[in-house]
């Protein structure tokens, strides 16, 4: 019963952390395992939470820049461990399970950051099915691998919070984003149902639906040129708080004004949409098929609705 005041006591816990600014954050002593922590959302994320007393894993490809990533954290009086990962590699997955559970004997938050992002219509995707499958292998399986496996020791300990960085995408339905899109719903309905069955084990989740986030993953799209984008330190405090308040969701106002247009005149909405896809074309890159960012890139860097 105690889930069901979570919003107000983090709301009153926040407060007095506010006004007691030496009250310690909920992080402070946890174990907090962020994936594609080597740049971007993934890094700062890591900062913010080293910097609240958490222990903090970082998992990415690039074993250089994690290494680069935990001495900064601990130049900063902070704790951190690195774990080189490459997400798609699934049986690479259930032996980091293992030695995480080994090492430490659960994780307390897990934020599933790293991820990979696509512009490219659906005429263009014709004979690439790959898109879906590389957005699918990264985007979604991974994550879910990874969950699966550190979520029984989050149930028998009676706590645990996953966050999921996905997108505002989900609410917009932006079209040229489907296979990315549709990677990133896949995990959001997957948390959300994870939240419901854990529900009695104090196992949360929360959907952090980014926009765009000014990384190098939008370098790329032409479309994104001169944009306004969130900074990675600003989306990752939005990211921690999230991992402090426990919400459901964390979501913006266009994301979610989207979502209520889309629900009252989904007609009118696709009318809307079609008409800014055929205003802003197809990238170069996207044309010229050229590859895509690394995995372990910041997720919430590419889900630019244009």
């Amino acid at each position: 019963m105690s889930l069901l005041l979570q919003t107000p006591v983090a709301a009153l816990s926040r407060l007095h952390r506010t006004l007691r600014p030496g009250t310690p954050s909920p992080l402070m002593g946890a174990t907090v395992l962020i994936t594609g922590a080597s740049s971007g959302i993934g890094e700062h994320t890591a900062y913010a939470a080293a910097a609240r007393g958490a222990h903090v894993l970082l998992v990415a490809r690039r074993a250089e820049e994690l290494d680069r990533v935990s001495a900064e954290i601990v130049a900063r009086g902070g704790r951190a461990t690195t774990y080189p990962l490459d997400l798609t590699d699934g049986e690479a997955v259930d032996a980091l399970v293992e030695q995480l559970l080994t090492r430490h004997g659960a994780v307390d938050y897990l934020v599933n950051n790293a991820g990979r992002s696509i512009r490219r219509s659906l005429e263009l995707s014709e004979d690439r099915f790959h898109d879906f499958e590389r957005m699918m292998a990264v985007n979604f399986f991974g994550p879910v691998r990874l969950t699966m496996g550190l979520l029984p020791t989050m149930r028998q300990q009676k706590f645990g919070h996953v966050v999921n960085i996905v997108t505002w995408g989900n609410q917009i339905k932006a079209p040229k984003f489907a296979a990315y899109i549709a990677s990133k719903t896949a995990l959001d309905v997957f948390g959300r149902i994870m939240g419901r069955e854990a529900f009695f084990d104090n196992v949360t989740c929360t959907n952090v639906r980014v926009s765009l986030v000014a990384t190098d993953m939008i370098g790329p799209t032409e479309a994104y040129a001169g944009r306004r984008a969130e900074s990675p330190e600003h989306c990752a405090e939005r990211i921690v708080r999230a991992l402090e308040d426990r919400p459901i969701t964390v979501d913006g106002l266009i994301g979610t004004i989207s979502e209520v247009f889309n629900l009252v005149s989904p007609r009118l909405a696709d009318f809307v949409f079609a008409e800014m896809s055929r205003r802003v074309p197809d990238s170069a890159a996207a044309r010229a098929s050229v590859p895509l960012p690394a995995p372990d890139a910041p997720t919430g860097a590419g889900t630019g609705a244009s």
